[in-house]
């Protein structure tokens, strides 16, 4: 039976999502975030993949909508410039969306370069589009946090589910975890604004999370920079979210605030290196202190 808010634990759970598991004590689960940086390109969606496989990735994350049911109404007619032409936002939103030939071939190329892959579902019918695909895990878009219908389609699957909590009040993300169950959850502490400044950040949440729903929780950012998303590694986040591009000035309202290809190659570099160093919290001499202490300490015990 899962779990509910007030069911808390105070232990360090885990969350196996396909082979791999998310939790305390296991490696920083990587997503390079691809959304729509594809820009409805399928060749893009191959080489970020390609980009996220070579910088050491776990999974690589797209975006799932129905336009008719993501796009709100008052936005459906809204003209947008685009690299196609003049169009309506809802247009330009059926141009970005990527059809099920090019999932089952993103599909089997994650696979070929050893990735998981997943999508944020935005409705119900892209939840039961990505189900028949057979991913391993749903993301909960912080856009989604208080859609429902759709949170309660996916506890359905059964699958694990990850959750960020962008422009959400504790109490919307309440509503949402009583909804999801925690058994096979994992918090993402996000910020949804692009780019993120610093002062916007509030990685002190993260700890603050773990502690209220006691599952595991990561980091989803939307800063330029590194420095902010390893930060989030040292308090204590089990996966960090960063979304990839291959040139942060391609046309589109996410490549800003994403990660080129090295960007992201450091990333992954950086949060291993921290894990190393991390260590276990247990004072005791290093064994390459123990030569120094022979040579400088004039007092011993």
């Amino acid at each position: 039976m899962n779990a509910t808010v007030n069911d808390l634990v105070s232990e360090s759970p885990t969350v196996a999502i396909g082979d791999l598991v998310v939790g305390e004590g296991r490696p920083v689960y990587v997503i390079g975030e691809i959304g729509i940086n594809h820009n409805g390109d399928p060749d893009i969606a191959r080489q970020l993949i390609d980009v996220a496989a070579e910088a050491g990735v776990q999974a690589v994350k797209f975006q799932k909508r129905t336009p008719e049911l993501a796009v709100p109404p008052e936005q459906r007619d809204v003209m947008r410039q685009t690299p196609w032409g003049e169009m309506t936002y809802l247009e330009y939103k059926h141009r970005v969306e990527l059809d099920r030939g090019a999932y089952e071939k993103i599909a089997q190329h994650a696979a070929d370069r050893g990735l998981q892959w997943f999508a944020s579902p935005w409705d119900v019918p892209s939840v039961e589009f990505l189900e028949d695909l057979g991913v391993v895990t749903h993301k909960v878009a912080s856009a989604s946090v208080t859609d429902h219908e759709m949170l309660r389609a996916l506890a359905e699957t059964g699958k694990p589910i990850i959750l960020s909590t962008g422009m959400s009040t504790l109490e919307q993300i309440d509503e949402a975890v009583e909804i999801l169950g925690t058994d096979k959850l994992v918090i993402l502490h996000a910020t949804s604004t692009y780019p993120l400044p610093p002062e916007e950040t509030n990685l002190r949440v993260i700890p603050a999370l773990k502690e209220r729903y006691g599952v595991p929780v990561g980091y989803s950012g939307h800063e330029r920079g590194l420095q902010i998303s390893i930060a989030a590694v040292a308090l204590g986040a089990v996966a960090v979210e960063r979304h990839i591009t291959l040139d942060r000035t391609m046309w589109g309202s996410d490549h800003a605030s994403s990660l080129e290809p090295q960007g992201l190659q450091h990333l992954v570099r950086d949060i291993r290196i921290l894990e190393q160093a991390m260590g276990d919290g247990v004072k005791r001499v290093m064994p390459g202190e123990v030569a120094p202490m022979q040579r400088l300490r004039r007092v011993t015990d």
